[in-house]
């Protein structure tokens, strides 16, 4: 719940970093190379937040899974994650060798 609460915030101040977020964006009349920065910059803000919000979802389902006691189950094989994974990636829904073979 913790790196929850962690990710939504993150999610928040990234979106008040948003140079688009400033009302005042879209009636300046700023240089190119201005805009350009501006456009990298909402690029890079908009994955990072498309990234937390994915965890989010993540970690909501190993959340149900251990209210479901199917937490620490890996997805895939049916096989326990092993608890050092689960430490490092407490929202993991698969052990290591079903991840490898989900991302090639």
């Amino acid at each position: 719940m913790k790196e929850k609460v962690k990710s939504l915030k993150q999610i928040e101040e990234l979106k008040k970093d948003d140079p688009f977020s400033d009302p005042e964006h879209a009636s300046d009349n700023a240089a190119i190379d201005t805009d350009v920065r501006e456009q990298v910059g909402h690029d890079t803000i908009e994955a990072e937040v498309k990234d937390l919000e994915r965890r989010v979802k993540e970690i909501d389902v190993a959340l149900r899974k251990i209210i479901e006691h199917q937490y620490g189950i890996c997805e895939r094989c049916k096989k326990p994650i092993p608890q050092a994974r689960l430490r490092l990636i407490p929202e993991a829904a698969y052990d290591i060798d079903c991840e490898k073979k989900l991302r090639k």
